[in-house]
């Protein structure tokens, strides 16, 4: 038992090597088989064409034998009648002839009859005379019947000739006949049809006749047709397969060009055509495609043009305001600085007129940053840059703010550098409208900057986690789109201009990043920057978890929530029980 373990154990790993050593070329045919339609349609008519010639075949040759058998028997039995009435006959004769005959001349006489009804079919049969039970020799008298067997080439009469054949001739006089195998001598054996007839001698004594016909000449041509049968099912099934591809190449081959062109169509290469030849279905398929690829251009030309105007209309209006912007914004300021002199409305509307004001420039300075991004003429400026210095400038720029509305700022994950190649200008303004908008969301509660840098360096990330109202299923889709708000009616008392997350998300895919969202009603957001290490490489990953493991989710899950601050906690402790709609979150 001990050996049959080892053995087993031995022979697992071996399993496992070929296993993994044939999944390589399994896989490959696989993936060929699923792409390829021609090589399924190919395969699939070469077996079915095997199925049919096989089956075909099968039956032909059936068919084939069996009317070699017939013809045989018929044959047979034709001969071994007429080898009887001739042996009849001549014991006839001989007997009126002779009159009384020594028991010699019996056994003599047998010899002949077999040697003379032999003559005739040399190879194509052998004559056997065999003593019988019935005769007077077998219950000891002594009369004139053979002593034993007559055979008139080499064979086995013992092996030959069952028991059950003689006994059947014994038992009837009329010809029996049965299908078996003729043995030889020599030790050889084929397949062979005997029949056998009790007879009566020159003595009078019973005796068996047996002609035995080998089937030497029906198994020759049984296998010629056979072979003749499969070698012409092999080229039937080759030139099926043959027609079947050539078939299945003039209906591929345009479907394959047609793929082609709309992969090219779907990089932009929008002059792309099918060619057309002839008028049959494929050509008129190859025209619909054209028309369609011609319509396509247009239209993505027409729209090219519009977005083109939009952009310069844009661009030209956002640069025509800077005039007219900065004389009434000097102008605001004087008033703003004299409004102690004037009554308390016209003083509060001098103190309007100014923050509305920074909100236009806000707005004037966020469009003319879109339009560049919609042009592509947004430019990367990347440098190494310590991540740390980023986040601590915004979370020093805005901590009063957090103060003022009840909250903290927290940093964590700051214990060591946190090195890219950004430009350090972007991911400042990504985290400047990340850490505003978790204040202006957060209720008043702690906002949370976590940092990260993947195991292997490859990749960094900036968590922004706010506890506050959070965001609703289907909200996290449409967070980054432009001027977008959960609740319209809710006033923005931050400032935002709506353009701000939209600004953010193209900051990072500028950078090969990505920036996610995260949200649960009541259970606050998480917005999560994921930037490469280095310009211009391979984002596989994120060393910061998207939904954060204090999450309400998490706990109803059992995953045991990370520890946070005092005052987080007691803000977590704090949430209400129905949380109103968050909005503005796409600023």
């Amino acid at each position: 038992m001990l050996s049959e373990g080892a053995t087993g154990s031995r022979a697992q790993p071996a399993i496992r090597i070929f296993g993994r050593w044939a999944r390589g070329p399994l896989l490959s045919v696989m993936r060929l088989w699923r792409r390829n339609i021609q090589l399924r349609v190919v395969a699939s008519t070469l077996l079915l064409s095997m199925a049919v010639v096989l089956v075909l075949g099968v039956v032909v040759i059936g068919q084939v034998r069996n009317g070699l058998l017939e013809a045989k028997r018929q044959t047979a039995q034709s001969q071994a009648d007429g080898g009887f009435q001739v042996a009849r006959e001549r014991a006839t004769v001989d007997a009126s002839e002779a009159g009384a005959v020594l028991s010699v001349d019996a056994a003599t006489w047998s010899t002949e009859v077999v040697q003379q009804l032999a003559s005739g079919g040399q190879g194509v049969f052998s004559v056997v005379a065999l003593p019988s039970e019935l005769s007077p020799a077998f219950a000891g008298d002594t009369g004139f019947a053979p002593r034993g067997p007559r055979v008139s080439s080499a064979v086995d009469t013992d092996l030959s000739i069952s028991e059950g054949m003689r006994e059947a001739v014994d038992d009837d006089r009329a010809t029996q006949r049965q299908y078996g195998t003729i043995v030889r001598t020599d030790g050889t054996s084929e397949a062979g049809l005997i029949i056998g007839k009790r007879m009566t001698d020159v003595a009078g004594n019973p005796y068996q006749l047996y002609y035995l016909f080998p089937f030497t000449q029906e198994e020759k041509s049984l296998s010629l047709v056979t072979g003749t049968l499969a070698t012409a099912g092999v080229f039937l099934v080759a030139l099926l397969g043959a027609i079947a591809w050539l078939v299945v190449r003039q209906v591929v081959t345009p479907v394959r060009m047609a793929a082609g062109i709309a992969e090219r169509l779907a990089a932009g290469r929008l002059q792309e055509r099918m060619k057309v030849s002839g008028e049959d279905d494929i050509a008129r398929l190859g025209e619909s495609f054209n028309k369609m690829a011609r319509n396509l251009q247009k239209q993505i030309q027409q729209l090219e043009e519009l977005s083109r105007m939009q952009r310069r209309f844009v661009s030209d209006v956002s640069h025509e305001l800077r005039t007219p912007l900065t004389t009434v914004r000097m102008a605001a300021d004087v008033i703003h600085e004299a409004r102690g002199e004037f009554d308390p409305a016209t003083a509060r509307s001098a103190e309007l007129l100014l923050s509305q004001l920074d909100r236009f420039e806000l707005l004037l300075a966020d469009l003319l940053e879109i339009s560049r991004f919609d042009a592509g003429a947004a430019v990367l400026e990347a440098e190494a840059t310590d991540l740390r210095d980023v986040v601590h400038r915004v979370v020093e720029s805005f901590e009063s703010l957090a103060e003022r509305r009840g909250g903290r700022l927290l940093v964590r994950g700051d214990a060591r550098p946190i090195v890219a190649e950004v430009d350090a200008r972007r991911i400042e303004r990504v985290v400047r409208n990340l850490v505003v908008n978790a204040i202006e969301h957060g209720e008043g509660r702690d906002v949370v900057v976590k940092l990260a840098v993947a195991a292997d360096g490859g990749a960094v990330a900036i968590a922004v986690r706010d506890y506050g109202i959070g965001l609703r299923p289907g909200e996290v889709d449409q967070v980054f789109s432009r001027f977008w708000r959960a609740d319209p009616a809710r006033a923005r008392t931050t400032g935002g201009t709506g353009l701000g997350l939209s600004i953010a998300v193209e900051d990072a895919h500028l950078h090969g990043g990505r920036l996610e969202a995260w949200g649960e009603p009541g259970g606050g957001a998480q917005f999560r920057l994921t930037l490469p290490a280095t310009a211009g490489g391979a984002l596989r990953g994120s060393p910061l978890p998207l939904e954060p493991g204090d999450s309400r989710a998490r706990r109803g899950r059992g995953v045991p929530a990370p520890a946070r601050s005092g005052s987080a906690v007691a803000a977590a402790a704090a949430e209400p029980s129905e949380p109103s709609a968050r909005g503005g979150h796409g600023d």
